[in-house]
């Protein structure tokens, strides 16, 4: 089978990728979900016109000049309303968040003001300051009205939108299904952290990252462990990922055609349809995807930075678009090239590559000395991907390029 240019495995990913179901939840269990239908206001906000500040709501005819003397007539808190209406002469006491009474069309602030009482007029308000039309008064429908479409289907809820949803009304949303990743590793040399590996062994860290990938976009994750090199054992772990009904099989390892290569063989054993197993990339060239059923699958590379690459490119807008999101496509920014670069061969280019503040506020992207595939350090170090196309031509420092960054 031929490499796939990165742009088509990844049309091919998301080909039969649709929407999971929707279910309702709690507002308070919705953070990080992402909404299934837009949301309208279900109120207006706020429902009438209110004070923005603690002061005096009074008539703008009464203090086009001051001082000027007026009666208070009554209190307006927050939650409740004043009854009567600011006549000529008349002011009312009104706290922030209170309904601006009738008759009243501005709100002079307290720190303008002196309160005085007097026996023969009751309590008296001397206003020592101007005020005009509509001063510190918040109209109704300010923040929005009943029935706007404030937060679009497709959106992953943040701490913001949270807030707003309360505002609009809203105590439940409705929202797509969390996917269901299980991940499995492959490979008799695999030990996990903390064990002494022996000769020949090394120590497994690709799921870990691949897991915190898929929490980190919204999916509830099964560690299937470690397989051996067994085909029985192979299967039988494909078997608990679909028994398990797993939206998403994670593969780590072994997917190419060796003879202790076995994913392959085990998925076809299952009735996998294969869609692809090698793309024009560095790292990731043995990456495979295919459909068991309505099981997506994704066998990524054994080499810890292919493995991650492949996790970024192919796996987080997999589980974009299960979720539902619109921006499930890889956003890609521009950047300046830290160093010079030779030219590219017939495969995309994924280097590791820090960011640092440009003069022209474009940030310069510095890839790291060393691109090894089995070299984590400079991964972590990383702050992002910068992308060569196959045969691009060797490029100076200072000249254009693009880059995905590695943090959303």
């Amino acid at each position: 089978m031929a490499l796939m240019s990165v742009a088509e495995a990844l049309r091919q990913v998301l080909e039969h990728a649709l929407p999971l179901s929707s279910e309702s939840v709690p507002l308070a269990d919705a953070y990080g979900r992402v909404l299934a239908a837009d949301l309208a206001a279900q109120r207006t906000q706020p429902p009438a016109d209110v004070s923005a500040m603690d002061g005096y709501a009074v008539r703008t005819a009464d203090v086009k000049s001051a001082p000027a003397q007026l009666r208070l007539i009554g209190e307006v808190a927050a939650g409740h309303p004043f009854e009567g209406t600011v006549g000529a002469g008349e002011a009312a006491r009104i706290f922030t968040g209170g309904v601006v009474p009738p008759g009243a069309d501005t709100i002079v602030i307290q720190e303008n003001t002196t309160r005085e009482n007097t026996t023969r007029d009751g309590d008296v308000v001397l206003i020592n300051q101007t005020s005009g039309a509509g001063r510190h008064i918040r109209r109704a429908g300010l923040d929005f009205a009943s029935g706007a479409v404030l937060l679009a289907k497709g959106r992953r809820l943040n701490d913001r939108d949270l807030a707003l949803a309360a505002a609009m009304n809203h105590a439940s949303l409705t929202v797509y299904r969390k996917p269901k990743l299980a991940v499995l590793a492959t490979g008799d040399e695999l030990v996990l952290p903390g064990a002494q590996p022996g000769i020949g062994e090394i120590v497994y860290s690709n799921g870990y990252a691949t897991m915190a990938l898929a929490r980190r976009e919204g999916c509830d994750v099964v560690d299937l462990g470690i397989a051996p090199d067994q085909l029985p054992e192979t299967i039988a772990a494909v078997r608990r990922a679909r028994d398990g009904e797993a939206d998403i099989l994670v593969t780590s390892g072994g997917a190419s055609v060796g003879d202790y290569d076995l994913v392959q063989k085990a998925l076809a054993a299952e009735g996998l349809k294969l869609s692809f197993w090698k793309v024009a990339l560095r790292p990731g060239r043995p990456m495979m995807h295919g459909r068991l059923g309505p099981m997506h699958v994704l066998g990524l590379p054994g080499n810890p930075v292919s493995s991650y690459v492949c996790g970024v490119l192919f796996l987080v807008p997999l589980i974009r678009r299960l979720t539902g999101r619109a921006d499930y496509e890889p956003r890609l920014d521009p950047a300046q090239l830290g160093c010079d670069l030779p030219e590219n061969d017939e495969r995309a280019d994924y280097l590791r590559a820090t960011l640092a503040p440009g003069p022209d506020g474009l940030p310069v992207a510095t890839p790291c000395p060393l691109q090894d595939s089995s070299m984590l350090a400079p991964l972590a170090k990383a702050d992002c991907l910068l992308i060569r196309e196959p045969h691009a031509p060797a490029a100076k420092a200072g000249g254009r390029c693009v880059i995905l960054k590695l943090d959303p």
